[in-house]
C-alpha cells in the first residue's frame, strides 16, 4: 500500500526554509518563513520570557497532564489580552477558551469542531491568505471558498469587493478574518471598514473566525484588537484562534488558544464541551510549559511591563526596516513605486514581485521569499538590506 504513494509537494513556506538550508551560498538571505529576527539576524528569547521560564521551572512539582482544555489561569490571561481586562464579555460567562498547540492547532480544532457540528457550512478565506489556511480546513473535510481582499492596483484593501462578496455568502457559513497584520499583504481594515465588514456578517448571519497571530506587532496590543472588539460588539458569536509564537517569541513551544464567544453563558459551556471532544480525539491534552510562561508574564505587573516594552521594540524595528527598505530601493534607482510598504502593518509585505522575479532572486542571488511575493520584513536587518535591495533592483531591471 505505502509504495503506491508518490512524493508530496513541499510546503510553500517551510519547504522554502529547507531549500534555504541546503543552499551553499554564504550570503543567502531567508525572508520566507514568518520568524522575527533582531538586528543581528537572531530570533531572540525575550528577557521577560527568560525570567518567567526560570520561575516556572523553580516552582514546577509535577509533569502530570493538563486538563483537555488547558490551564484555567492561562485561559483567563488569554481572554484579558484579547478583549481587555474590563470588557463586559469576560464577566458575562459568554467567553470560553481552550488552550491549543499554536495558532495552527487552534485553527485545526476549530475546523474539526465546525465539520462535526455544522455539516455543509463552508469556510471563506481571503484571496490572498496564509498558505496553510486552505489546507487546514480542506483536510478537516470542509469546503473552502475565497473572497476578494487585496487591490493590487492601489496596494490597498478591496473593501467594496470584499463586502459585496460577503453579502452573497449563504447564512451559516464561516468567514475567516485576520485580526491584524494580514498575512501576506500587511493591509488591515480601518475601524470604519471593520464596522462595514461586521455589519455584513451580522446581516447575513455568518460566523466569523478570527486568526489573531500577530497582536502587538502592528500598531499596539490594544490597537491591534480594535477589529476583534468591533466584531464582538456587532455579533452574538465568534471564534478566535490566537497564537503567541510571534509576540512572545515562543515559536517552538507551540502555544495558542481557541476562544469562543457565544450568545449566552450556557451556550458557551455547551460549545466548550464539544470542542473538548475534538481535542481529545486529536492530541488529548495541550503542552504545559509555554502556557505557564505566558501566564506568568501576563499575571506579574513587572514582567508584563517588560514584555510590553519588548513587543514595542519589535514593532518599531519592523517599521524601521520597512522605511529603510523603501529608501534603499529608491537609492538603488528602482523606478517601481514601493512606498506602500511603509503603510502596511506587521511582519509581512506583499511586494508585488512576480513568480519569475521570485525565482530569479533565489537562483541568482540566494534571496528566499514566498512564491506569491510575500516578504518577511521582520527578517530584514541593516546588514542584509544592501544586498537584498541590490538583488531586487537587478531582477527588476
Amino acid at each position: 500500500m505505502l509504495e503506491q504513494l508518490s512524493l508530496a509537494p513541499s510546503d510553500p513556506i517551510l519547504g522554502l526554509t529547507d531549500a534555504f538550508r541546503k543552499d551553499p551560498n554564504p550570503n543567502k538571505i531567508n525572508l520566507g518563513v514568518g520568524v522575527y529576527k533582531d538586528e543581528k539576524g537572531h530570533t531572540p528569547i525575550l528577557a521577560s520570557v527568560a525570567k518567567a521560564r526560570q520561575r516556572v521551572l523553580a516552582a514546577e512539582t509535577t509533569k502530570n497532564y493538563l486538563a483537555i482544555d488547558g490551564s484555567p489561569e492561562y485561559s483567563h490571561a488569554v481572554q484579558e489580552l484579547l478583549f481587555g481586562a474590563d470588557h463586559a464579555l469576560l464577566s458575562s460567562g459568554r467567553v470560553v477558551t481552550a488552550q491549543a498547540p499554536g495558532g495552527t492547532g487552534a485553527l485545526r480544532v476549530a475546523a474539526d469542531f465546525l465539520h462535526q457540528h455544522f455539516t455543509g457550512s463552508r469556510v471563506w478565506i481571503s484571496e490572498p491568505t496564509w498558505a496553510n489556511h486552505g489546507q487546514i480546513f480542506r483536510l478537516a473535510g470542509i469546503q473552502v471558498q475565497t473572497y476578494p481582499y487585496f487591490d493590487a492596483q492601489t496596494n490597498s484593501l478591496a473593501i467594496d469587493a470584499l463586502c459585496h462578496a460577503l453579502d452573497h455568502v449563504p447564512p451559516g457559513d464561516v468567514v475567516l478574518l485576520h485580526g491584524c497584520c494580514h498575512n501576506p499583504t500587511g493591509v488591515d481594515p480601518t475601524a470604519e471598514e471593520w464596522r462595514r465588514i461586521a455589519s455584513v456578517l451580522a446581516a447575513r448571519q455568518l460566523l466569523p473566525l478570527v486568526d489573531f497571530a500577530y497582536q502587538g506587532l502592528g500598531r499596539g496590543l490594544r490597537e491591534d484588537a480594535a477589529g476583534l472588539l468591533i466584531l464582538a460588539e456587532a455579533l452574538p458569536e465568534l471564534l478566535v484562534a490566537s497564537s503567541f509564537s510571534k509576540n512572545f517569541g515562543l515559536y517552538n513551544e507551540r502555544v495558542g488558544a481557541l476562544t469562543i464567544v457565544a450568545p449566552t453563558a450556557e451556550a458557551a459551556q455547551q460549545v466548550l464541551s464539544h470542542v473538548k471532544i475534538s481535542i481529545r480525539a486529536n492530541y488529548s491534552n495541550p503542552p504545559a510549559h509555554g502556557a505557564a510562561v505566558i501566564t506568568t508574564v501576563l499575571s506579574d505587573p513587572q514582567l508584563r511591563q517588560e514584555w510590553e516594552e519588548e513587543v514595542k521594540a519589535m514593532r518599531e524595528r519592523i517599521a524601521q526596516m520597512r522605511a529603510l527598505f523603501v529608501a534603499t530601493l529608491k537609492a538603488k534607482g528602482v523606478k517601481r513605486e514601493f512606498s506602500f510598504i511603509e503603510r502596511q502593518q506587521g511582519m509581512f509585505s506583499f511586494s508585488g514581485l512576480g513568480k519569475e522575479q521570485v525565482e530569479a532572486l533565489r537562483q541568482q542571488h540566494g534571496v528566499y521569499i514566498v512564491g506569491g511575493g510575500r516578504i518577511n520584513v521582520a527578517g530584514m536587518t541593516r546588514q542584509n538590506m544592501e544586498p537584498l535591495c541590490t538583488a531586487i533592483a537587478a531582477v527588476l531591471s
